[in-house]
């Protein structure tokens, strides 16, 4: 769930509402005249996010591959994995 907060109170009181976010690790929303402008994430949160970005386009393009048949076997495509995610 994310919190909703106007541009003009994040500006008021940027501090405490950055912390709120590193204690609850959730989204704040900032909104003008009552639509939403931007998403303040932490930095862990954003790093995750990005990371399963990652994640996903590599499925993505590996179900394209499969479609063309372009597959690789098992052995290799466990290897590719494990290593990615050890990184």
């Amino acid at each position: 769930m994310t919190i909703g907060v106007k541009v003009s109170d994040f500006r008021a009181g940027i501090a405490s509402f950055v912390k709120q976010i590193k204690e609850t690790h959730r989204p704040m929303v900032l909104t003008q005249r009552g639509r939403g402008v931007a998403v303040l994430v932490g930095v862990h949160e954003y790093q995750r996010m990005q990371e399963r970005l990652v994640l996903l386009e590599d499925i993505c393009c590996a179900k394209a591959q499969i479609e063309a048949g372009d597959g690789i076997p098992h052995a290799q495509a466990k290897d590719m994995v494990l290593r990615k995610l050890r990184q």
